[in-house]
Order: C-alpha cells, then structure tokens, then sequence
C-alpha cells in the first residue's frame, strides 16, 4: 500500500488551516427525510468551495525545486492547485477539456492560473499537458488519483470524521479516486469495522466496473451533470487502492442527484454541485447497511443550469 499512515497523520497539521476542521454534524430534519441517521462532513466552506484544498495543498507542498506546476481538471482540482501554487509563488496551468463549466474555469483564472483547452475529453487533455511538461525540469505534473499525497491529504477528513463519530459505514463520491481511498486508508486502519461506499454516477460507471475487476476498465465515454465524477480513463494506481480498501460502489443516476442536491438546500441551507450531493442521493436510494451512516458533501461549484433546476421543482425531483 502507498498511502502511508504517517504522511495522512502529518498532512492534518501541514494543510492550510482554511481547509481543514470542516464541519460536521447530524442534521435532524435530513434524517427524517432519508429516514436514517447522517452525519454530513461539509467541504464546502472554504475558498475553493470543495475539499480539493487538502490533496492539492499537501502534494505542491511536498515540491522543492519546481517553478510550476501542471493538472488536468475539469475545475474542482484545477481551482486547488491554483490555490496552493500561488501560496507558494509558483505559476500553474490547468488543462482541460471542453465543456467544462465556465464558472469554474473563471474561478481557475481567479485564482492566477493559466487554463489551456485541449481535447474533447480528459483523456485527450492529459495527453496534451504531459506533452507540456515533457523536457523542463521545473515543470511539475500532478495528476489526482495517481500521487498518493493528493489521497493522503484528501484522507485528513477521515482523521476528523473519527474524532467525533464512529459511522457504521461512509459514503463517498468517487471521482478520480483519490478521496475515497485517503480516507479509507485511515478508517480502515482506526475503524476497520466501518464500511466504506463509493458512489459512481450511472452514466459514468468506469471506476465501478474497475474496482470489481481490480484493474482499469475504460469506457469511450461518460455522459452524466456530475463533472465532478466523471470519469471514463481510470488509473491504475488508484483502481488498485480502491480495490484494497473499498467495500462497495454503488450507481446513481442525475435525477437521484438533482433531488439530493434539491434535499441539501432546502434542509441543510446548502448548494451542492450534483458530484457534492452523491453521497446523499446515495443514501437515499440505496438500502446501505448500519445505524450511522457519514457521506462527504464535497463541492459547491453549481453551474448555472444546475442552480436553474434547483429553483424550478418538477415532479420527477420533488
């Protein structure tokens, strides 16, 4: 296993302050409309408005010698590594592919970042930035998913999640895979009883499919409003982590996504992105086991569309 322990346990005290400590708490109204009892961990108050704060500040953190720094993003990320680079005076480009939305990609920009459109899709994206950094030492590529110190530093939320709660299982969104397994790899160590669910978007089921194989299952493509999850390139690193640590990944699909992110406005008085509330939509459609249930809100980067849907009920969502 990559992950280590120790580094997790080092990243708690090393990650800008703003990102960590996030609230978490069991909101009586949520639990009545789930019929379970929840605790939700809210990444999303925080500059970033995601919990990509913790990985991106701990892995650019950890550089010595680089002057800049290079991702793929489709915006939560890029805005991290953005963030952490300008913390330390280094320049960074986010490459992305199109579509993404133009509020996060401004929001890349704010934060000095340079965002370079390649491709139609990640895959084709990542292509493009390793051509970028390819002969410049100064240049540093990170990838989320493949450097175990974005998972490490996303795995300090499961050191706070366990000073407090001890969840019979968590439930957790899976992009990349990096949140998933930095938080499994403390849980499993400290809770080991705890279950540890991740959850896909239906039309985006490629890290679902890996994780049963145990290897990299690609699709031609992914089609779901959850950018945040997805993913049709998994890699292997991250495939071979989750399939260590991971109980079980369900599917769900947008409507399930857009009622719970409707169900976090209107009990918790929060705007999630369709990746933040997965966790949620989850719980709600998914007999998971236990008397605690936890899941991870983690984003609150809508795009217009999303926040239109939000405020315009139809049946199929109420």
């Amino acid at each position: 296993m990559d992950l280590s322990l120790a580094r997790i346990e080092r990243a708690a005290g090393v990650i800008d302050p703003v990102f960590v400590n996030s609230p978490q708490y069991v909101d009586e109204q949520l639990c009545g409309a789930l019929g379970r009892r929840v605790v939700v961990k809210v990444e999303t108050a925080n500059p970033l408005r995601s919990f990509k704060g913790r990985g991106t500040g701990f892995r650019i953190g950890e550089l010595t010698d680089a002057r800049q720094v290079v991702c793929v993003s489709t915006g939560n990320f890029g805005q991290g590594v953005a963030y952490a680079a300008r913390a330390r005076g280094m320049a960074a480009d986010v490459f992305t592919p199109a579509g993404v939305s133009p509020t996060k990609l401004d929001r890349i920009r704010s934060l000095g970042a340079t965002v370079i459109e390649a491709g139609a899709d990640v895959t084709e994206a990542r292509q493009a930035a390793l051509a970028h950094v390819a002969g410049d030492a100064g240049r540093v590529y990170i990838e989320d998913g493949l450097d175990p110190e974005v998972a490490e530093g996303a795995g300090t939320i499961g050191v706070e999640l366990l000073r407090a709660h001890r969840p019979d299982t968590i439930v957790i969104p899976v992009g990349d895979g990096a949140l998933i397994t930095g938080v499994a790899r403390w849980v499993k160590e400290h809770a080991p009883e705890t279950r540890i669910v991740g959850v896909c978007a239906t039309g985006a089921p490629s890290m679902l499919h890996s994780w049963r194989a145990g290897r990299p299952q690609p699709t031609a493509r992914a089609d779901t409003i959850a950018e945040g999850i997805n993913v049709n390139d998994p890699i292997a690193a991250s495939v071979t982590r989750m399939h260590r640590l991971v109980d079980d990944i369900v599917l769900v699909d947008d409507e399930a996504m857009l009622a719970a992110m409707r169900l976090a406005a209107t009990t918790l008085g929060l705007l999630l992105e369709p990746a933040g509330a997965a966790g949620l939509a989850a719980i709600a459609t998914h007999g998971l086991p236990g008397d605690l249930l936890a899941t991870i809100l983690t984003g609150g980067n809508l795009r217009a569309d999303h926040l239109r849907a939000l405020l315009t009920p139809t049946p199929a969502y109420d």
